[in-house]
């Protein structure tokens, strides 16, 4: 879906052009620029005017109505065209600009209404999704197999590929680790694909996984055909030591 969005053409923005033409400050003016706005954001002439974040908001707000980006009313172009439209300012996003040594930051600047989210994300040097796995009881061994060539190697949940639903040949496997009480392993999907299991035959055992960011969906695959089944990750059996309710998971 949103590969087949971003085909609109955005509505051109000149910069030089529009850095002579700010918007007022007053809120009245503010208001009739608005107006203003989303009339020209309906022709091909280029937007003659910048705004500063919060008009940005506004804007987009104001554009996506009720609606979201895959709405039959929005015109993606248009929101393209405010975003760029919208010249950095440090005045406006300073505040939130919140910075973690150990992990990229995910900073709300609008929650729209529950329509959408407004993000600015401060990523560190270096930062990206990463795993961690500790073993709490038992024997867990972990196996690490190359990637399916077909496959791409960290989809989103509207992407596919070629080996969805369809035999690719068996998995390779690259290595095989067995991890005891207390041992800690990293996973990374561009190290490989993994599996984590217990193959002790009558213990059962516990690990801990840190995942950042959280995951919301992931792919499975069959070891012997090499098909990758998509499937969401977004419930959970407990939470905060309570059991939940088959209906709430």
């Amino acid at each position: 879906m949103f590969n087949q969005l971003t085909s609109f053409s955005a509505v051109p923005c000149h910069m030089p052009y529009c850095s002579r033409h700010t918007l007022p400050s007053d809120a009245d003016n503010r208001e009739r620029q608005l107006q203003r706005l989303m009339v020209l954001l309906r022709s091909p002439k280029p937007l003659p005017f910048t705004f500063d974040l919060t008009f940005l908001v506004r804007a987009i707000h104001y554009e996506l109505g009720d609606g979201g980006l895959d709405s039959d009313h929005v015109n993606v172009g248009r929101i393209q065209a405010l975003m760029e439209c919208y010249r950095s300012n440090p005045d406006d996003w300073r505040q939130y600009a919140h910075f973690d040594r150990y992990r990229y930051t995910r900073n709300l600047v609008d929650d729209g209404n529950g329509k959408f989210n407004l993000l600015i994300l401060a990523w560190g040097p270096g930062q990206a999704s990463h795993c961690v796995m500790k073993v709490l009881d038992g024997t867990l061994t972990e196996t690490q197999y190359h990637w399916p060539a077909a496959v791409v190697t960290s989809p989103g949940p509207d992407a596919h590929s070629d080996s969805d639903g369809e035999a690719q040949g068996p998995l390779c496997i690259q290595k095989e680790t067995h991890l005891a009480t207390d041992a800690v392993t990293y996973i990374h999907d561009r190290i490989g694909l993994h599996r984590v299991g217990n193959a002790l035959p009558t213990q059962g055992s516990l690990s801990l996984h840190l995942y950042t960011p959280p995951i919301k969906y992931c792919r499975s695959f069959n070891e012997i055909t090499g098909t990758a089944r998509a499937s969401a990750c977004t419930t959970f059996h407990s939470r905060y030591g309570v059991k939940q309710a088959p209906l709430d998971r």
